[in-house]
């Protein structure tokens, strides 16, 4: 197994589009020619666009993007420009008179990070589809990632910054990565070192973490005091997959929210995987699977690492990096 760009895999387009100074933005994931799609929601909170299409029993046979927001359920605005661009260029289903693409997205919450009244829409939505396979592909405090922040069981004075991450692997010809906005209610843990990278800051403590231990305390509470969350992200790979196969793989792929998030998948958090297969590579579904899965972990990791600070919250990079 070697690790390798997401964007190296064929047939997928990634662009972000941004306002640093709200703190929010958007990502895409564009498939020209199509790809079979599944999506699997596992978060209480969840802010989505065209995901019942995606059921199997549907007739829905392929989508031309994914879209990852900030903006809470305002972001799902940001889809019309993707819409737009997508027919510009001739990408989705022929109806004879246009072409109508079929977009599918997710949102995160993140209004208390920057101007809460500054949202993605559809010409930052477009911007990003302009960007895709054009500038550097980009992790941490951009895109979707741009408001994230992950911690908050203690409130906004003692969370950290989340971000986007992407992760890839290639077994043979088969390839399969991610593309993940971390926004959570929990923290972040590295599994092989056992190590928080990214949480909740409590007094008196150097490091981050104990969100999970904090809730179970606060068992009595039945408030929404954790408000404002979500992992939201795309698992893309040449893998040929049928529709069912692409559902289950996306259901497959919260094992690496799982294992980096604790909590993973709470009442408050809106967790949501898509998964694009364009069909090049046979393969065993559990192959992809474990590749999908271990991409998914990584890119978490990835999108706390390379976050920035952002909107008075600290980063990775401040709290062990610079500190330490």
């Amino acid at each position: 197994m070697e690790k390798i760009s997401v964007t190296q895999i064929p047939g997928f387009q990634i662009g972000h589009a941004q306002n640093l100074e709200a703190a929010t933005g958007c990502t895409v994931v564009i498939c020209e020619k199509g790809a079979v799609a599944g999506v699997d929601v596992r978060g209480g909170s969840p802010g989505t666009r065209e995901t019942d299409a995606l059921d199997p029993v549907n007739n829905r046979k392929e989508v031309h993007a994914v879209l990852l927001a900030g903006g809470s359920a305002f972001g799902l605005d940001a889809a019309g420009g993707v819409m737009r661009y997508l027919e510009e260029h001739r990408i989705g289903r022929d109806v004879e008179v246009t072409c109508v693409p079929n977009v599918s997205g997710a949102i995160l919450f993140d209004l208390k990070c920057g101007n809460a009244m500054v949202r993605p829409d559809a010409e930052m939505g477009y911007l990003a589809c302009r960007n895709a396979g054009v500038l550097p592909l980009e992790e941490g405090s951009v895109g979707a990632g741009t408001g994230c922040t992950v911690g908050k069981t203690l409130g906004k004075t003692h969370a950290m910054k989340g971000g986007i991450g992407t992760c890839a692997f290639r077994q043979g010809d088969l390839m399969v990565g991610a593309v993940i906005a971390v926004n959570c209610v929990g923290d972040i843990c590295d599994r092989e070192s056992g190590k928080i990278l990214a949480g909740v800051l409590q007094d008196g403590h150097p490091f981050p973490g104990g969100s999970e231990e904090i809730i179970v305390s606060s068992y009595q509470s039945t408030a929404d005091f954790f408000s404002g969350n979500t992992v939201i992200g795309c698992v893309i790979t040449n893998a040929k997959l049928e529709k069912a196969q692409a559902k289950k793989l996306a259901s497959v792929s919260h094992n690496g929210i799982a294992r980096a998030v604790r909590p993973a998948h709470s009442v408050f958090d809106g967790d949501t995987l898509f998964t694009l297969c364009s069909g090049e590579v046979a393969a065993n579904f559990d192959a992809v699977g474990i590749l999908s899965a271990y991409a998914v972990e990584q890119a978490i990791l990835q999108a706390v690492k390379k976050a920035t600070s952002l909107g008075g919250y600290p980063s990775y990079q401040d709290v062990f990096v610079k500190s330490y």
